[in-house]
């Protein structure tokens, strides 16, 4: 695969012309990089100084919560661009933990070469204003969805919340009773819902830990 093929895979260069591609090869520093599997590529904390474009491979994604008392992993596939949002704004750090799961080929563009995109190609600039809208537009709408119906629904809303995908099978490394806190609901209620769950084959519990083989299946 040509490295113009590997840039279209991303929607922050899709739409450009074959010329401004060319520019952005010819006069952008790019670095190549190859991740071993289980090796870290960030982790949580660290500055966000780069644009990480991941080309091939899947890598793990360990996200948790500010008192430690939720933990969620996940997968994500290629093409993905690591936590784009965090190389500008307030928090300039990443908020998860990124590791390889398989052996992953990954392109890294410094922010100084960013800022020089967004100054000299105009569809760079509005791929990327288009993408932090939506994901603006996204989080403001959050508020102002349909309440849940059920506990099942607000379970199920509490899983997708914490996910940075939704799809695919994450691990959940959180008690029961954190859950009952969260959703203001007894430990009981929350324990027979879960059960409930297991037995239509929607998740797994064990002490400490839920899986979830397909988080899609939750709301079908």
């Amino acid at each position: 695969m040509t490295i113009y093929d590997q840039l279209l895979q991303f929607t922050l260069f899709q739409g450009m012309s074959r010329a401004d591609l060319m520019e952005v090869v010819t006069h952008t520093k790019f670095g190549f990089s190859k991740l071993a599997q289980k090796k870290y590529l960030v982790k949580e904390g660290d500055s966000c100084t780069h644009l990480i474009f991941l080309t091939h491979g899947t890598l793990q994604c360990e996200t948790q919560s500010d008192d430690h008392s939720c933990r969620v992993i996940e997968t994500i596939k290629a093409p993905y661009i690591i936590q784009p949002n965090r190389i500008f704004g307030i928090a300039q750090r990443y908020s998860t933990t990124f590791k390889a799961a398989t052996p992953c080929n990954l392109i890294s563009i410094d922010k100084q070469e960013v800022l020089l995109l967004l100054e000299t190609q105009l569809v760079f600039r509005l791929n990327m204003l288009n993408m932090m809208a939506t994901d603006s537009q996204r989080l403001r709408h959050h508020a102002w969805r349909s309440a849940p119906r059920n506990l099942r629904e607000r379970l199920t809303r509490f899983f997708f919340s914490r996910c940075l995908y939704p799809a695919g099978p994450k691990t959940f490394h959180i008690l029961m009773q954190q859950i009952a806190d969260e959703l203001n609901d007894s430990r009981l209620d929350i324990s027979h819902a879960l059960n409930d769950m297991q037995r239509d084959h929607l998740l797994t519990l064990h002490r400490g830990r839920i899986e979830i083989p397909l988080l899609e299946r939750l709301v079908m």
